[in-house]
């Protein structure tokens, strides 16, 4: 064995030391070891965990082809705490001397086994005594075998662990992802790996640009991590030509809600720059109008992506209110006012949420709640203007950005006033149409594609749960279609059939219609399952009897037995409709009485999994022109309390477009 040939102790006590890291997260240990080795110029960092049979840690080796330990300059190196000669280094992670010392919130021990330039050394420290190491310089057949072929290098071996253990090697992979993910990008000659895996930079959007700052090109790089970095906060880094950092200042953008980025500034003119002030070049100093300008440039970039991103981010928060029931649910009012003032307050928060996101971000889901259905009762009240008296005491803006965000809250109102109304007059339209076919051409009909059209784009018409049911899904419509007609005798018409007026040579000429849609939906428990409407309409020259209301009950019937619908993730809808009920038929009608308590228009049957509906067109128009003359009575008179305020512009140029 050769002889100690150097020692020494940090210059703190062992206790001011283990005080120091108390609440350090283990895991930040090799954290620490790694970032030694990268600032060691290390260009590869190998992590390598044993482990025993009960996945208890036996040792961890942390290998880096970097310069090795500077053992001729001991003191600086392993002597100094919380101060470190690569402090003024700003391509240098550095951890001011005391990294190294981190080690013991894992294991008892650590040795370093180092190579450098002509000599190879070993340092060892126990963590019962802390402050002290003790090495030795060593020969190269007594150097550790990791380091045995390169010229120089580190490996730190840890050993006797605590109780502590580190969770799984994917979870460790993907905390140095989070660590070094920002020096990675910046640095792509390094890279790190976990027993052969290497550590990848985590999900990020990256966004370039270049700007001009009196002549000089700046290529500015920004990127934004989807998650949060583990310790690097977000910075702005002035990148020379040799791609090393020679500067760096926090971003402005550090206290914004779920948004991290870095962003890396490159340019020539980065190669003579000097943090401290530089008397032979002025120009290149953080007081220079350059650097001024780059930076201001820089930050009105981040702000761009920050919008987008808040955008987005807001959108998101928005739906995942609504599937958490955080909105009113409306009950006992008409349901396309409903429609109309939930999609009110969804624009009035998101208006809120992108002016100060931090309002939402500080709430609980509780609070959440309380604030949106108070906001909702405002905006339909006689005091909704008080809403930006309220506003302009809790909301940090000036008043410019108060007043912007008042006007926005207008322009939101009238937008979604302006809009409901466009989209009922489109729908008075059809239904226009669809009344007179009904009462008065029926007799006339040969062929309806012209009926075929205004159903499939408005299959509202069966009620608001059916607004939008997207395009039909092809192999659900055809088993189901298959399925419909397996239902005996459903396409004959009989003289029974035959509304007053129809003919059987007429009615035989007329096209039944049918449509089956699968959508994806929540139940009232937030679960997904697939909601499968079917709706049948009868051609116009028939009336509905108790042969058709078979004839659903039968359909059904076929549903439930059949092998591809047999899921208890799939619900189902049958909705017959015709030009009337017969005034003959007695079953379908008391079907209809029998289940009126359940507040469903049209339920003639409720079980398990499938509801079946009967509807005839008349009550369905009665319904629409009742529930919307009351919606639109009531946006007309909110439209006019508003008509007032500077963006009419805006309620003449959407109203031009109808």
């Amino acid at each position: 064995m050769s002889e100690i040939v150097f020692s020494g102790s940090a210059e703190i006590t062992g206790e001011g030391i283990k005080k120091h890291f108390r609440s350090f997260d283990p895991i930040k240990a090799l954290f620490e070891l790694i970032w030694n080795g990268l600032d060691a110029n290390a260009s590869r960092v190998d992590v390598k965990i044993r482990r025993n049979d009960i996945d208890g840690l036996e040792s961890i080796t942390i290998l880096d082809n970097g310069d090795g330990i500077d053992v001729k300059n001991i003191k600086n190196n392993f002597e100094k705490f919380n101060e470190s000669q690569k402090k003024q280094d700003n391509n240098k992670h550095g951890s001011h001397g005391k990294g190294r010392l981190a080690f013991h919130r894992l294991c008892e021990k650590a040795t370093w086994y180092t190579r450098r330039e002509s000599y190879d050394a070993k340092i060892t420290i126990e963590s019962s005594a802390i402050k002290d190491f003790e090495g030795k310089y060593i020969s190269s057949k007594e150097q550790n075998a990791y380091l045995s072929e390169g010229s120089s290098g580190t490996c730190v071996e840890l050993l006797n662990f605590a109780q502590i253990n580190l969770p799984e090697n994917n979870l460790i992979i993907e905390a140095f992802g989070k660590e070094f993910g920002w020096f990675l990008v910046l640095n792509k000659d390094r890279s790190i790996f976990v027993e052969g895996v290497e550590v990848t930079i985590p999900s990020h959007d990256l966004h370039t640009s270049n700007f001009n700052i009196e002549n000089i090109l700046f290529s500015v790089k920004i990127i934004r991590w989807s998650d949060k970095p583990s310790s690097e906060k977000s910075f702005n880094y002035l990148i020379n030509t040799g791609n090393k950092v020679v500067h760096k200042e926090f971003s402005k953008f550090n206290k914004k809600v779920k948004f991290y980025s870095s962003a890396y500034i490159s340019s020539k003119w980065v190669d003579n720059f000097d943090p401290e002030g530089n008397e032979v070049l002025p120009d290149c100093t953080v007081y220079s109008p350059v650097y001024k300008g780059i930076m201001n440039e820089v930050v009105l970039y981040q702000k761009e992506i920050y919008q987008e991103f808040l955008r987005c981010y807001v959108d998101k928060e928005i739906e995942r209110f609504d599937e958490n029931g955080y909105f009113p649910e409306y009950k006992n009012i008409d349901k396309n006012y409903a429609i109309w003032r939930k999609k009110n307050t969804k624009s009035t928060v998101k208006e809120i949420y992108l002016a100060d996101p931090a309002i939402f971000n500080t709430l609980n889901s509780k609070q959440s709640k309380i604030l949106i259905r108070l906001l909702d009762r405002i905006l339909v009240s006689n005091e909704n203007d008080s809403l930006f008296d309220v506003l302009e005491g809790v909301i940090g803006l000036d008043a410019d950005n108060l007043d912007r965000l008042a006007n926005q809250l207008h322009k939101t109102t009238l937008e979604n006033i302006v809009s409901t109304i466009e989209s009922l007059q489109k729908r008075q339209l059809s239904v226009s149409k669809l009344r007179e076919i009904m009462e008065n051409r029926f007799t006339e009909v040969s062929e309806t594609p012209d009926l075929q059209s205004i159903i499939e784009n408005n299959t509202w018409l069966f009620g608001s749960q059916y607004t939008t049911l997207g395009a039909e899904e092809d192999t659900f419509q055809v088993i189901a279609k298959n399925l419909r007609d397996k239902v005996q005798d459903i396409n004959l018409v009989s003289n029974d059939d035959l509304a007053e007026g129809s003919v059987i040579t007429g009615v035989n000429r007329q096209v039944d219609l049918f449509l089956a849609r699968k959508v994806p939906t929540y139940d009232s428990e937030g679960k997904e399952f697939y909601k499968c409407i079917i709706i049948e309409i009868k051609r116009p020259g028939i009336a509905l009897n108790k042969k058709h209301l078979q004839q659903v009950d039968d359909y059904a019937e076929i549903i439930t037995k059949h092998a591809a619908f047999g899921s208890d993730r799939m619900k189902f809808e049958l909705i017959l409709v015709g030009r009337k009920i017969s005034r003959d038929d007695v079953q379908i009608k008391r079907r209809l009485v029998g289940l009126k308590d359940k507040g469903e228009y049209g339920l003639v049957t409720s079980d398990n999994n499938i509801k079946c509906y009967v509807k005839d067109w008349f009550t369905i128009f009665d319904e629409f022109d009742l529930s919307n003359r009351y919606l639109l009575e009531n946006l007309s008179t909110k439209l006019g309390t508003l008509s007032d305020i500077p963006t009419k512009n805006l309620v003449d140029e959407l109203q031009s477009k109808t």
